[in-house]
């Protein structure tokens, strides 16, 4: 029966495997990397060297999250987890809902549609 090294054994303890993601509209990058159990969030992104496969990721800028969950640079993760970085929004949601309602109700007044019924009194 062969015997485990313990060396290798130790530091399968102190290392984790996660993920590291980042996706663009047209491509998606999925990095799966295995690194020390106390490292950082910032520690796992620079290490996964997605940084030099999207230069334009700026860290101070963007936001960073796990399984969706927004997280600080400097939190920890388990192993098994997920890193996301994400891209800043190009538009600001409520804004576009804001944007979409106007549009709806100049629709409905421009059209007439939804105005309530005339009420005619039965004679």
């Amino acid at each position: 029966m062969p015997q485990s090294d313990p060396v290798i054994a130790q530091d399968r303890k102190q290392t984790i495997n996660v993920e590291v993601c980042y996706a663009l509209p047209d491509k998606q990058t999925l990095l799966s990397v295995r690194v020390k159990a106390d490292a950082t969030i910032e520690q796992i992104i620079k290490d996964s060297g997605i940084l030099e496969l999207h230069p334009s990721i700026n860290l101070a800028d963007s936001k960073v999250g796990v399984f969706s969950k927004l997280s600080k640079l400097d939190d920890k993760v388990h192993d098994g987890d997920r890193v996301e970085i994400y891209r800043p929004l190009l538009i600001d949601p409520k804004e576009v809902r804001k944007q979409r309602a106007l549009k709806a109700k100049q629709e409905t007044e421009k059209t007439g549609k939804n105005k309530p019924p005339i009420n005619k009194k039965e004679t």
